[in-house]
């Protein structure tokens, strides 16, 4: 991938949902993505409003060898899981 190529963004919006469903839609979706995620071709963005998944998903997107950051915005948290590091 050439330096002026940007990785895409797959947005993942879980506003209004609970965990264990959050984590069990993002880990699917971790999955589903995963050649573009580890590649570096593209970066998982995540939105959600339950706090609980700003815990268990980082945690197991990490374990799973993710770079993970989560960021406060206004009333809900973004969670942005990208290549493996």
């Amino acid at each position: 991938m050439g330096m002026e190529e940007e990785a895409k963004i797959i947005e993942l919006n879980i506003l209004g949902q609970m965990c264990p469903a959050c984590l069990l839609v993002v880990l699917k979706e971790i999955n589903v993505r995963k050649d573009e995620l580890r590649s570096g071709r593209a970066c998982l963005v995540i939105r959600t409003d339950h706090r609980d998944t700003t815990r268990t998903v980082p945690e197991s997107a990490r374990k799973m060898g993710y770079e993970v950051e989560v960021r406060k915005v206004k009333t809900y948290y973004e969670i942005v899981v990208g290549r493996k590091v």
